[in-house]
């Protein structure tokens, strides 16, 4: 298969992948470098600014976007982990900056060389070799990825390649999880309603895995199906593709 030629990457961490689930920063990492490319991760980040957002601060948020940009400009790609993030950064940071004559081109150009990183690997024609785990999973496609970037089947492409990986549908896989960013802090007993189908769902599908997307999803789901009991276990779908899978999932002890 041929290759796009190596790219010099910006890895943008996430909040919730730096504090809560670091090893899915170093399963992009193992990724990206097999996919040929370089890859730096910018000490200067911090978050893209979506809680803000989300809870109607826009001027944080906009002081949120001017940092990023100024800080990720210089880099052919940037790519996230996350379609939450990716999407505030491609299809927020413009609306914020439009009206900024200094940052509106500036954001503009940014948000074009965004990418979520599975969208990134199958857009490069990367797959998995030597990757192999032994299991059925289901697959649950995140709001902000799914409805935003348009990420649906490259996933599902990825995880057709590591061997032994059974995927079965989920129902309701384009639904919300009741995460939503701020939605489940400020409306909490609808969440937990929305958590609750979404888990009777995972488990009704007879999968051991349950992977996804964006962390704030998996941690919402996982620890939904926990509370249940149920014998699910929740990974970020980069840990899959990285060979990582073999840890502990998202909410087991270290």
């Amino acid at each position: 298969m041929t290759m796009a030629p190596p790219s010099r990457v910006a890895l943008f961490v996430t909040c919730l992948v730096d504090a809560m689930r670091p090893r899915v920063g170093f399963a992009a990492l193992r990724t990206l470098a097999d996919a040929g490319c370089e890859v730096v991760v910018p000490e200067a980040q911090t978050c893209c600014g979506q809680p803000a957002l989300n809870s109607g601060d826009r001027a944080t948020a906009t002081d949120f976007a001017r940092r990023n940009v100024a800080m990720l400009e210089s880099y052919e790609a940037i790519v996230v982990p996350s379609g939450s993030c990716a999407g505030t950064i491609r299809c927020h940071y413009p609306e914020l900056l439009a009206g900024d004559p200094e940052w509106a081109a500036r954001a503009e150009a940014v948000a074009a060389k965004t990418w979520e990183i599975l969208a990134w690997l199958d857009a490069r024609g990367w797959r998995p070799e030597g990757v192999a785990l032994p299991a059925t999973a289901t697959y649950h496609d995140s709001c902000s990825g799914l409805r935003e970037l348009g990420i649906k089947a490259q996933p599902r492409r990825l995880l057709g390649a590591v061997d032994g990986l059974a995927l079965v549908p989920l129902e309701g896989e384009e639904t919300c999880c009741g995460f939503g960013g701020t939605f489940c802090v400020k409306y909490p007993a609808i969440s937990n309603a929305i958590a609750d189908e979404k888990a009777a769902a995972v488990e009704a599908t007879g999968a051991g895995l349950l992977l996804a997307g964006d962390l704030g999803c998996l941690m919402n789901m996982a620890g939904k199906l926990h509370r249940r009991r149920a014998d699910v276990r929740a990974f970020h779908t980069i840990e899959v593709l990285a060979g990582m899978a073999d840890g502990p999932a998202i909410g087991e002890a270290q």
